[in-house]
């Protein structure tokens, strides 16, 4: 008789768990825009059925384990159906980008069922030009950021075929999870000399030697609630290569310099000087993302980010010189610190108080490669991918950075209270890449263009 396939919640995944200690939900997603709008919901669901064969996960749910038996494994939900996951809403007129946002982010802040695979999907239709939006959600627990995209090339046109596979499988017995648990105990212990040499470059890539990494006290840092708004600008991803190599930097550096030049000048409107930001990055230890190995498998970065007067380019530079020195350690090296860490302040009940009076990170940035051509989806064109991440404790606003296609999309995610101030803190961070776009082509920087697409606030 072979062996039962145990698959656990991994210790990182555990972490973000015990980190979820806000009111809003710790899911993430993707906005892929559709033209033409010609798919239905019957079409998706059918589509979707057949594809997320080729994703176990998406057919799984988290099950505690009895005590003494390890830390939740995922099991296949025999009662699973993917109408349960997929579903329509209508834009209400005018269809524009702003009521788009809206909706994604009352979506994103509705908690997932925990009973039932951790992921949804929703066609939004009644956009205007001629636009669709398929809106997919993941709980954080589930994938990353590279899995997500792993989770993405396995739902678009020209999949690869997913393998047959048996369905579901049966659930392991309690001896085989004590055998399992016992095992990974006696790895661990002969692997410890390994563990111990890990802490020096996790200690190294959370910059915990580094007297400057404390946040500096200003609005941007204040407990959050459950609701979010979201906005999202646009550049053009060869002028921002052509920037950053013009300055020695790399396309994340233009994209961290553009946004501290964007909270800097947002804060001194607010007569708000601050001497630096830090920016907190995650930073994964994955060379590739497949379907089949999803989870989280990172750690953090966190950037002490100097804020320079003077051009963009200028900016660019000094970003790019705070970096460059943070980039020797292993990369994701600092989970070796954060997951124990983290869980224990979870297990004592001062995680939450900590997290919504932290002064270790100013903002989360993530940044995410896509893929360089379009994708299709029912022979619809993905003319456009929307990265929505989280934001928690008292972070106050967050940035997802993908590159898809040409385009350089960064969406801004914060707390609803800040609604208000989101257009001008987008049209401030357009004003950033614009600038570093000019100075790659040799242009003239002009006003703040009033070219944006803001802001959508859920409302629950």
């Amino acid at each position: 008789m072979s062996s039962p396939i145990i698959e656990r919640a991994s210790a990182a995944d555990m972490m973000e768990l015990a980190s979820a200690t806000t009111p809003a939900a710790a899911q993430i997603g993707a906005i892929l825009i559709l033209t033409p709008a010609g798919v239905d919901l019957g079409a998706v669901r059918s589509a979707l059925a057949d594809r997320i064969v080729g994703v176990r996960r998406l057919r799984q749910r988290l099950q505690r384990t009895p005590i003494g038996c390890g830390r939740p494994i995922w099991i296949d939900d025999p009662t699973f159906d993917v109408v349960n996951h997929v579903n329509e809403i209508v834009c209400p007129p005018p269809g524009d980008r702003r009521a788009l946002l809206g909706i994604v982010a009352d979506l994103v802040g509705r908690r997932l069922p925990p009973e039932r695979p951790l992921w949804s999907a929703t066609l939004i239709t009644g956009l205007d030009e001629d636009a669709a939006a398929l809106v997919l959600i993941f709980h954080h627990v589930l994938a990353d950021g590279m899995g997500g995209l792993a989770v993405l090339a396995n739902l678009v046109d020209d999949a690869p075929t997913p393998p047959a596979c048996e369905f579901p499988r049966d659930r392991p017995r309690t001896t085989s999870l004590i055998a399992n648990v016992m095992r990974a105990r006696f790895h661990s212990v002969v692997h410890l000399p390994n563990s111990v040499r890990g802490l020096r470059d996790a200690a190294a890539e959370l910059g915990a030697n580094s007297r400057k990494a404390r946040a500096p006290r200003c609005s941007l840092n204040r407990p959050v609630g459950s609701r979010r708004c979201l906005a999202v600008v646009h550049s053009r991803l060869h002028e921002i290569h052509t920037a950053a190599g013009e300055h020695g930097a790399t396309i994340n550096d233009a994209s961290l310099a553009a946004i501290t030049g964007a909270l800097t000048r947002y804060l001194h409107q607010r007569h708000e000087d601050v001497g630096h930001l830090v920016l907190s990055i995650p930073v994964s230890n994955r060379t590739a993302a497949t379907a089949d190995r999803l989870g989280n498998q990172v750690g953090v970065m966190l950037v002490v980010a100097p804020v320079t007067t003077g051009t963009a380019g200028d900016r660019l530079e000094a970003m790019a010189a705070s970096t460059r020195v943070r980039k020797h350690a292993q990369r994701g090296a600092s989970a070796e610190l954060l997951v124990p860490v983290l869980r224990f302040l979870a297990a004592i009940r001062v995680l939450k108080f900590m997290t919504r009076h932290q002064r270790i990170a100013t903002t989360f940035v993530t940044n995410l490669r896509g893929p360089e051509h379009h994708l299709g989806f029912l022979d619809a064109t993905v003319s456009e991918i929307i990265p929505v991440n989280g934001t928690s404790g008292n972070v106050r606003v967050g940035f997802g950075v993908f590159s898809y296609a040409g385009t350089l999309t960064i969406t801004l995610v914060a707390d609803s209270e800040l609604a208000g101030d989101l257009p001008e803190l987008a049209a401030l961070l357009q004003h950033e890449l614009d600038e570093l776009c000019d100075s790659a082509v040799g242009g003239h920087l002009g006003a703040i263009p009033e070219r944006l697409d803001v802001s959508g606030t859920g409302q629950r």
